[in-house]
């Protein structure tokens, strides 16, 4: 019996120690993912003031707070540092977009949560500077493009185009019109950004607003004569 008692505390010294080695991992997985994610930070604000070209590492790397090099440590290149921004940014949003238009509601419903989705999700906040650089950098560097087209614009487009085939068997659009061509769903949202850019302290856009119009004027269309 005394064997085991002076046998029975090691159990419970291993699996402290296991529980000390997982903590201190996970401080520093959580660390290394704050320094990540401050390095994105610094980037978005690097690249809308200078845009992708003229952007320099060195001031992405200052802005963040960080050494030049570490910057490598969770991005091959300046390319791929902005690639990883496009997914940070807008992968969540792209993903409310397409829960809500899977959803079996009635479609002026979807289009109600879509606008407040935009512009509480994006034109609300700092993720409209990045449709803005596609906007202005995209000509000149056409990966960048086809990235965004790939992993932002191809889901939302596959989306829509899936609910708005839906509308058409249901009878709450009239024809395949918006189905070959979702885009013009999506032209109120890129004026928006652009206008808030370039005229917004000229003449205030209200976006809500102006986006309600747009889509009753165009659905109205959609759905034919009543």
């Amino acid at each position: 019996m005394a064997t085991a008692l002076k046998k029975a505390p090691k159990k419970p010294v291993a699996e402290a120690g296991r529980t000390i080695a997982a903590s201190r991992q996970g401080a520093r997985t959580a660390k290394a993912a704050a320094r990540r994610e401050a390095i994105l930070d610094a980037a978005l604000d690097e690249f809308s003031a200078r845009g992708f070209a003229a952007a320099r590492l060195d001031d992405v790397a200052r802005r963040a707070g960080v050494a030049k090099g570490t910057i490598y440590l969770y991005f091959k290149d300046k390319e791929a540092l902005f690639q990883e921004l496009i997914l940070f940014q807008l992968s969540p949003v792209v993903g409310a977009f397409e829960s809500a238009l899977a959803s079996d509601l009635p479609l002026a419903t979807i289009v109600d949560q879509a606008i407040e989705i935009f512009i509480r999700e994006i034109y609300g906040t700092h993720r409209k500077e990045v449709m803005r650089l596609i906007i202005s950098e995209g000509p000149r560097f056409p990966t960048l493009a086809e990235f965004y087209y790939r992993e932002v614009l191809a889901r939302i487009l596959k989306a829509m185009r899936a609910r708005l085939a839906r509308a058409l068997d249901r009878g709450e659009i009239a024809d395949d019109v918006l189905i070959r061509f979702p885009q013009l769903l999506g032209a109120a949202s890129v004026l928006a950004v652009i206008w808030q850019g370039l005229f917004d302290r000229f003449e205030p856009l209200d976006v809500r607003a102006m986006m309600r119009v747009y889509f009753d004027r165009l659905f109205l269309r959609a759905r034919g004569p009543t």
